[in-house]
């Protein structure tokens, strides 16, 4: 059996935090977590998950500074990293892709399962 891919999920939305956690375990990932942006900058130097799930607006670091010490980083660069946002506004979101990000998903826009589904296809072409 392959050993399990891992996903770092940077949410300090508790709720959304954990309903994500569950349906990433449920589909045979190993999920880490952070709720703030500075702790999940440095889980992912000290882990190297294969993926990260990333929120925009996070306490401590924002979402767009952690994407770009991420980037930054040798260690983390190559991560694929997908942004969750609550903005739908495109100039975030283009921001976001221009600093690397392979996607992103409107909070209030997806369900459980396309989380999972977009985690699969970021990772497929990694």
């Amino acid at each position: 059996m392959p050993k399990s891919q891992t996903i770092l999920v940077i949410e300090d939305e508790q709720t959304i935090l954990k309903a994500i956690s569950i349906a990433l375990e449920e589909a045979g990932f190993k999920v880490l977590s952070a709720i703030d942006g500075e702790t999940g900058e440095q889980t992912a130097i000290t882990q190297t998950p294969d993926l990260i799930l990333l929120d925009i607006i996070l306490p401590r670091k924002n979402g767009l500074d952690v994407l770009k010490g991420l980037k930054a980083n040798e260690a983390t660069n190559a991560i694929p990293v997908i942004l969750l946002t609550n903005l739908s506004d495109t100039e975030t979101v283009s921001q976001g892709v221009a600093l690397g990000a392979r996607g992103y998903l409107v909070k209030a826009n997806y369900s459980l399962d396309e989380v999972v589904t977009k985690v699969k296809d970021v990772l497929k072409k990694k």
